[in-house]
């Protein structure tokens, strides 16, 4: 996990979140939980599934309606997510960034913030928001 002795540019932490996402496409999930201060990532690729695939099957119920658990057993779908905009709150405390599954923007999007820790500055999420 990245540390700064002050509190981190908007341009370091969208560098984290962007790294943090990639690795996520690349099911690289334990170095992606790695990354920042996160408590689990489960939360976050079940809401990213069911924003992106569970939404496309739902809009087109004559495909192939995914299983429940088919975000856990194959992850091949992360690689058509991508990060859109990113938006920034008061005193660039935190941010939230949009996603794109097969570049449309999803209901999910992710949300990080800036905390301080006895140790310095962190990046800290990713919350889900809808």
């Amino acid at each position: 996990m990245k540390i700064w002795r002050e509190r981190p540019a908007r341009t370091d932490v969208e560098a984290v979140v962007r790294r943090y996402f990639g690795l996520l496409r690349a099911g690289r999930i334990s170095e992606a939980e790695q990354l920042v201060d996160h408590t689990s990532v489960r939360h976050v690729l079940k809401s990213l599934w069911t924003g992106s695939v569970r939404a496309s099957a739902d809009e087109d119920e004559a495909s192939y309606s995914p299983a429940a658990d088919d975000w856990e057993q194959d992850s091949s779908w992360l690689r058509e997510l991508d990060l859109a905009d990113f938006h920034w709150g008061h005193e660039d405390s935190g941010c939230y960034v949009e996603i794109t599954y097969r570049a449309r923007i999803i209901e999910v999007s992710l949300s990080f913030w800036v905390k301080p820790t006895d140790a310095g500055w962190v990046v800290s999420g990713p919350a889900t928001l809808w």
